[in-house]
Formats: C-alpha cells, structure tokens, sequence
C-alpha cells in the first residue's frame, strides 16, 4: 500500500509540474506547494523506515510477493508504460543518428557483395577459359628468349665494334650494326634445343668500291637470287686534291702495296661477284680474333663452328647454358627493310656468289608492330610456336605456318588473339592452310600486300607486284598436291593430340 501511495503522488507530481513552470506563483500557491513538500519528505521517510523493517523481518519470498502484489496495481503499470516511452524514444533518436553510418555500413556490405559476385564470375570465366587450361596443360619449351636475345645483341656488338677498329683504312667491306632476325627475334621458337640466334649484318662497299646487284637469270619466282658486282671507283680527284688515298682503278699495284697486297677483288670475290663463303669465312677470322678483346671473353667460353655461307659460333655463359649465334652478311636494298643475304638455303646446290632475296628484317617489324597493338594476353606467338612444334617430320615449312599466322593478323582484329580465344585462332590457322591447300594457293605476305604496317619499307618493286604464290609447285604437281593434303591430316591430328594430351 505503501508503495502505491508513492507511485501514486509520483505520477500526480509529473502531471502538475508542467502547470508550475511557465505559470505565476502567487503566495497561495506558494503555501501549497510547501505543504506538500513537506508532506513528500514525511511520507518518503514512513516508506523508507518501513521498507527497512520489511527487509530484515522477511526473507526473499516475501520480496518476491510484495513485487507480485505492487505488479497487480494498475498505478504501477502507468509508470512502467510511461518508462518505456521514454526509453523508445530515447531509443529511436540513438538509431536516427546512427543512420548514415549504417547506411555507410550497407554500401560498404552491398559492395563486399559485389565484390563477391565479380569474384565468384571471374571464378566462372576462369573455369570457361581453355586458353588457360591448355596453357598449363601443353608441355612448352622452357625459353627465355627475351633475355638471351639481349645477350646476343650486346655482345655481336662488341664484336662489330672491334672489327671496325681492326680493318679501318682497308679495302674490306664496312660492318653495320648487326639487325637481331629469325623466330627468337620474333619472340617464338618451336623446340628449345634448335633456337639459333641469327644475326645480320649489312655491308656497305668500302672506299673506291661500289657494289651493284644484279638479279639471276631464270631464277626461281619464289626466291630472288641476286649476284653482288664489285666494281671499282676512280677516286684520282680526290687524291690530287686530298692526298690521304691512291686511285685504285688507275695506280692498283700502288694501291695494293699501301693496303698490304689486300684488295677486296682479289680476297672476298670470285671474278667481279662477292662471295658468301670467303664473306663468311673472312667474318669467321674476324670473330675468332677479336674475342679475346672483348669483356665477355673473360667469364665465357668461344666455340667456333663449321661455316659454309653464314658464320656460326658457340657461346657457353658462366652457368653452362650454350648459345648458338650466326652471323649472316647482306646489302640493303635501297632504304628499305628488304635484303639480299648469304643466308643458307633448302637447294641441294647454290652458288657461293649467288645471294638470296631476304625479308626477314621486314618480318621481325612486322611482329614488333603486332606485339605493340595487341592485347598483354595475347596468345598469337603461343599459336605460331605450337603449330611449329607439330611440324617435325611433315612436309610444311615454319615459314609456311608462319605466313599463314602473318596474313590472319593483318585481317583479324588483334584483341581476338587473346588466350581466351586460343583454340578459336589455332583452328582459324588450320582452316585457312587447309583452304590455300585446296585451292593450291597461298601468298607471299609481302609482296602485292596492299594492307601493310606503315613503319615496314618496301621496295617500289615490292608493292606494285602481283600476288606470289608460295604453293605455286602443288599446281604443277598434282601428286605433291596430294600428299600435301594426306600430311595436313596428319598436321591435324597431330594437333589434336596435343591439345587432349598435352604432347
């Protein structure tokens, strides 16, 4: 009872003390208000006192039904109503509030979700991607092309730069910086153990001396066959008014006593036609002499190998990987990236002042050119170098899958040669070389090419040719056309398997 009393002048506190503040207190009121203070503290004294007497005459059951029994009164439940008002609301401004880092909480969950969700389908094109699965599934050459390249540049140009100091004011050819060619240059090579590192370098006539070329009578369409006539330059106005050399068309036994009884006619040419084998054996000495002036000479060990047009060495690095490299001559055509070089050919026989029609230097700006325009995926070299692999013991040439691989890039779009699109581009090559089969026709890439990179330079000749047709003997030979056709079977195949088994 006591505590409903309580409660009871609690609440009736509460209600008046809104009509207190704001009103005027005059002394009537003022006296009622003492009054009932004091009335208050006597009446909270009484409960206090009694309460302390309950607490110590009654044990805890006690307590329990004097809660019961407060919990019956509907005074008790006003307040406890007016309690949880206060404390909803109280509540509800906490929550308002704390609603922008909630909703900050939201975008950073709906984000970690999305975030998620990319995973789960980069997740699920990684699963749908073949390219991948090949990739790791192929057993490829282990190469390091780009480094070595490197290694063979640097030091083929320290070679270059001792052989000028050594045939300096002679009648030799002068030595230009060597042009990095061939499938390692490009970036791909079929099998690790027959990567060769070729090298070319231009020759330019040396003093007094010109050199013309002159293209072979009934030589094949295919490959142009140059010869090389040197001639000599009479020079006897500059040695009147210069003195520093003796014309060697009009004085030539002075000329050859001045020079050592050295004449380029009469060492590097057979006739008035220079040579690739006394070219290549001239630059075979060169090498072997000149090594041992260069740094590399020091931590790496020098092989030379037989030479017939090209010169061919063996260079083992301190960690006894051994590196072959061939040094192959040329003369420019013109200012264009189109040569004449010693390089050897598939003839059983040429002769050694025939020199062959050479695009190489042009190849190699052509694969530059794509690897800067095409995707960082891009597969197109893991293409070439797979289809080469299948090749061994088959008929086709590297470089036929290669020009094949060469005119599907000009014409494709280059982001289409991304790992993804693997198989798609390696069955594209198979159907085009099946269809130039067919039809017994494939193009040279260079020549009557319309559809060409601008920073490759070819000759006038070049662009203005009619198409070359690289599988012109299928049309001459029906059973070589037949056999060609057995051999791409087994080119497909072989493709197959390879794909399924990973060899």
């Amino acid at each position: 009872m006591q505590a409903t009393v309580f409660l009871a002048f609690l609440v009736q506190s509460l209600i008046q003390l809104p009509q207190l503040v704001g009103d005027e207190l005059d002394e009537a009121t003022h006296e009622r208000m003492k009054q009932r203070e004091e009335q208050l503290s006597q009446e909270m004294a009484r409960l206090l006192q009694e309460m302390e007497r309950r607490n110590l005459e009654q044990s805890g059951f006690a307590w329990g039904a004097l809660l019961f029994s407060a919990l019956q009164q509907w005074q008790f439940w006003a307040v406890a109503g007016v309690v949880v008002l206060l404390f909803g609301l109280c509540r509800w401004l906490r929550k308002r509030n704390d609603q922008p880092d909630s909703s900050s909480d939201e975008e950073s969950s709906s984000s970690d979700r999305e975030h998620v969700q990319d995973e789960g389908e980069e997740d699920n094109d990684d699963a749908n991607d073949m390219g991948r699965f090949f990739e790791e599934h192929i057993r490829w050459p282990v190469q390091d092309l780009a480094a070595d390249c490197l290694t063979v540049k640097d030091l083929v140009g320290n070679f270059i730069l001792v052989f000028r100091a050594l045939v300096s004011n002679s009648l030799f050819p002068e030595l230009q910086s060597a042009i990095g060619v061939g499938s390692a240059f490009e970036g791909w090579s079929p099998r690790e153990e027959d990567v060769i590192y070729r090298v070319l370098v231009p020759m330019k006539p040396p003093r007094s001396h010109t050199f013309h070329l002159e293209q072979c009578d009934g030589g094949e369409k295919m490959a142009r066959k140059f010869h090389i006539r040197v001639e000599q330059e009479c020079t006897c106005m500059r040695e009147r008014l210069v003195g520093d050399m003796v014309c060697f068309l009009h004085n030539p036994e002075e000329a050859l006593r001045r020079n050592k009884n050295h004449s380029l006619l009469g060492t590097l040419c057979t006739g008035f036609y220079l040579d690739t084998q006394k070219t290549a054996r001239w630059i075979h000495q060169l090498v072997r002499a000149a090594w041992v002036l260069l740094p590399q000479a020091s931590r790496c060990h020098l092989k030379m190998l037989p030479c017939s047009r090209s010169c061919n060495f063996q260079v083992t690095k301190p960690d006894g990987k051994r590196i072959i490299i061939e040094i192959v001559s040329g003369l420019q055509q013109g200012n264009s990236d189109i040569f004449v070089t010693s390089q050897n050919t598939e003839a059983v026989f040429t002769p050694s002042t025939v020199w062959l029609e050479s695009c190489a230097v042009a190849e190699v700006k052509f694969f530059k050119h794509v690897a800067r325009k095409a995707p960082c995926d891009s597969f197109h070299l893991k293409c070439l170098q797979l289809c080469a692999y299948i090749l061994v013991g088959i008929g086709f040439s590297t470089y036929t899958l290669k020009t094949v691989v060469m005119h599907l890039q000009n014409t494709l779009p280059l982001s289409s040669w991304s790992r993804r699109e693997f198989t798609t581009r390696l069955q594209d090559i198979m159907d085009y070389l099946h269809r130039c089969l067919e039809e017994k026709c494939l193009n040279h890439f260079f020549f009557g090419n319309e559809n060409m990179p601008e920073e490759i330079i070819l000759p006038p000749a070049f662009q203005t040719a009619e198409p070359r047709n690289l599988f012109q003997h299928l049309v001459q030979d029906p059973d070589a056309h037949a056999e060609a056709l057995n051999e791409f079977n087994e080119l497909q195949d072989r493709l197959t398997r390879l794909l399924f088994y990973g060899r």
